[in-house]
């Protein structure tokens, strides 16, 4: 079943699917810093536009472009910033 799913006052919002590979989402964010958490382990993909991210446990903030990505491991805090809109490709595993 497809879900969809909205965030910070509609600013980042996403669509929900499985598919043969597991549990995943595909969204769009607008401009802005954003906090979020996890509950299970994220590959993120950044699909069009880039993401400036700081992961768990870094100091310094990196820059992931469209066909990068980055993993987060479960129940962790990690901070986006976007300049535009960005969308991307969310996997859990």
């Amino acid at each position: 079943m497809i879900s969809t799913n909205e965030y910070f006052d509609g600013n980042v919002k996403s669509i929900g699917y499985k598919s043969a590979t597991g549990k995943s989402t595909i969204g769009v964010m607008e401009a802005g810093t954003y906090e979020f958490g996890t509950s299970e382990h994220e590959t993120m993909t950044v699909i069009e536009g880039e993401m400036t991210v700081k992961l768990p446990n870094s100091k310094e903030w990196v820059t992931y472009k469209a066909g990068e990505a980055y993993t987060i491991d479960a129940n962790q805090k990690f901070q986006v910033k976007v300049s535009e809109q960005t969308s991307y490709l969310c996997q859990y595993a």
